[in-house]
């Protein structure tokens, strides 16, 4: 029973990170406002070792439209501003010697469809990591009553299992919704 609890635990735990995982990834999805989350993942060159941006700069949020990016070192404002404009987010980066902006350019419908596209896509891949969790541990209470744990008790565990996984596959859908929103909303 003991052993049970652990599997119930160690799904909530997992998906719970699937879930923490899914929101970072829809915080790089840019909704129409300047947000510092939008520069996560761009990879610098800092002293022959690849460093994340944040790493080697500050990066604030000026106005709804515009980010700026104080670097730690002025000799590395030509390096941030070649990184952002291989990062392929559609920014172009313009520095006045002490700091790089990057203007937000508005959206047109067509990238907003698009970004709402791959917002859904991030939130699938994130039921399916769900599902797997909820797969692997049913796979674990099986071989549980192979090895002669009491069939109500691994029933309950599943039931519990699939309670879990639905709140989950939930909380996912409720975040999907309020992304579509704020990228839609001009």
């Amino acid at each position: 029973m003991e052993e049970i609890a652990l599997y119930l635990d160690e799904a909530k735990e997992s998906m719970a990170k699937a879930l923490k995982h899914l929101e970072q990834e829809l915080m790089k999805i840019r909704a129409g406002k300047a947000v510092p989350a939008m520069l996560d993942g761009i990879q610098v060159e800092y002293y022959g070792t690849m460093s994340s941006l944040q790493n080697v700069s500050s990066i604030t949020a000026t106005d709804a439209r515009t980010l700026t990016i104080k670097p730690y070192e002025k000799s590395m404002i030509p390096v941030i501003e070649k990184a952002i404009r291989d990062a392929n987010l559609g920014f172009n980066p313009q520095n006045n010697g002490e700091i790089v902006i990057v203007s937000i350019p508005p959206m047109t419908e067509e990238r907003r469809k698009a970004l709402v596209k791959q917002a859904k896509s991030e939130g699938e891949n994130g039921k399916v990591r769900i599902r797997t969790i909820r797969k692997e541990i049913n796979d674990e209470l099986k071989k549980m009553l192979k090895d002669g744990a009491p069939e109500d008790s691994i029933k309950d565990a599943e039931q519990k299992v699939q309670a879990i996984t639905d709140d989950f596959i939930s909380q996912i859908d409720q975040l999907l919704a309020r992304k579509e929103s704020e990228i839609m909303t001009i």
